[in-house]
């Protein structure tokens, strides 16, 4: 059978753990023997990133700037366990938060609905898609540890000269710890577009949520600036029969547990990083969530929206089958597959994402469906595919 070619080269990032193994698998049966593709590879995995003091995030992020489509695999973050298990340098930092820093880009991610997986949240009848800003707040933090009294202050002293200002953080008694966090009014109003183009294009309502009346300068200037840009948008709002809300981080999620969904809620980076696991398992699972990162000039990073599956990886070590669920990163795939397409004008492409699509969601309509999916299922299957079996049968359906 001839492969579908696609045009220009598509930037693949290989992550780590059981998603590793999972991500050789779907090229090798579901994506080599359809596409002729040249794949830019870059290995993230942390050995590798270790071993080139992480130059490898830094590169792999050009390239999805270079050629406009990524594909990435989940990676390891490390923290000190993980330093010790992997015999690490140091704990480098988390390679998603240096490729959206890099391409200054948002995130959005999407459930995957299926007929016979029912939302957890019963009024949930169509996606919530969760536009998290990539910048700033905790994930570009400084941090201190206090040891004895003293005072921690914060201090702005102007480039060009001028006043300078200070403010008392606190007047320490003991022990303690402080943070100092920040973001730029560029990266907030690139954010803001990000999520009213989607909206647009979508034709679901925004929302757009935060703590302004605790936080009145820091949060209050993501207000301001959502305020102002979807002001400058409103016509547009209007002919596609879409609104805007502002609503208080706590007001939002209980509204959003009531609702039918059909909505974006764009949230700050932290916010966007809980809510977003909050709606995917809502909706079933990590495993059934979409992820891309959108740079304002049109760059795109498909990636799945869970972790790397560590504990499956270690049975699978062992040498023991697992049911890891794949079906996230074959939506990474077919996702940037399909921008690919889009980009490049070539319909065949797009029609080959589609078809992929389907016949993942075919499998799991029939009830072929991993571990993990089978307490969600109504009805609910007999049983339960392996990690790899779920791929045959995907594979199979896809010839």
């Amino acid at each position: 059978m001839a492969k579908t070619r696609v045009k220009t080269p598509l930037v693949e990032l290989d992550g780590d753990e059981m998603t590793r193994i999972i991500w050789a698998w779907i090229k090798e049966k579901l994506i080599l023997p359809h596409l002729d593709v040249e794949l830019k590879y870059f290995d993230l995995g942390i050995q590798t990133r270790d071993a080139t003091e992480d130059r490898v995030t830094v590169e792999a992020a050009h390239a999805i700037r270079e050629y406009g489509v990524g594909v990435k695999c989940a990676t390891i973050t490390p923290d000190a366990e993980r330093v010790a298990e992997y015999g690490l340098k140091k704990a480098w930092p988390s390679p998603n938060g240096q490729i959206r820093s890099i391409l200054d880009g948002t995130v959005f991610r999407k459930p995957i609905l299926v007929s016979n997986i029912r939302p957890a949240v019963r009024s949930w009848k169509k996606p919530i898609v969760v536009g998290r800003h990539a910048y700033g707040d905790l994930y570009r933090g400084v941090e201190l540890a206090v040891d004895r009294p003293g005072r921690v202050e914060m201090v702005y002293r102007p480039e060009a000269g001028g006043e300078e200002r200070r403010l008392v953080v606190h007047e320490f008694k003991g022990p303690g710890i402080v943070m100092g966090i920040h973001n730029l009014d560029g990266s907030i109003r690139s954010f803001a577009r990000s999520c009213i183009a989607l909206a647009l294009s979508e034709k679901i309502d925004l929302w757009f949520s935060t703590k302004d009346t605790i936080s009145k300068v820091y949060q209050g200037r993501f207000k301001e600036i959502f305020a102002a840009e979807t002001a400058a948008r409103r016509e547009e709002f209007a002919r596609a029969g879409i609104g805007y809300r502002y609503l208080l981080i706590d007001d939002a999620a209980a509204q959003a547990l009531k609702h039918e969904g059909g909505f974006l809620w764009a949230l700050s980076n932290y916010d966007g990083d809980v809510f977003s696991d909050v709606v995917a398992a809502g909706f079933g699972s990590l495993g059934m969530m979409t992820s891309v990162l959108v740079s304002p000039e049109g760059k795109f990073e498909f990636e799945a929206a869970h972790g790397t599956v560590r504990r499956h990886y270690y049975e699978h070590r062992k040498g023991n089958p697992t049911s890891t669920n794949s079906v996230a990163s074959i939506f990474a795939w077919s996702g940037a597959l399909r921008k690919r397409g889009e980009l490049d004008g070539t319909p065949e492409v797009v029609a080959f994402a589609d078809r992929l699509e389907r016949a993942v969601l075919g499998c799991i309509e029939e009830g072929i469906v991993t571990r993990d999916l089978v307490p969600l299922m109504e009805p609910q299957p007999a049983g339960w595919q392996t990690t790899e079996g779920f791929i045959e049968a995907v594979a199979a359906r896809l010839a």
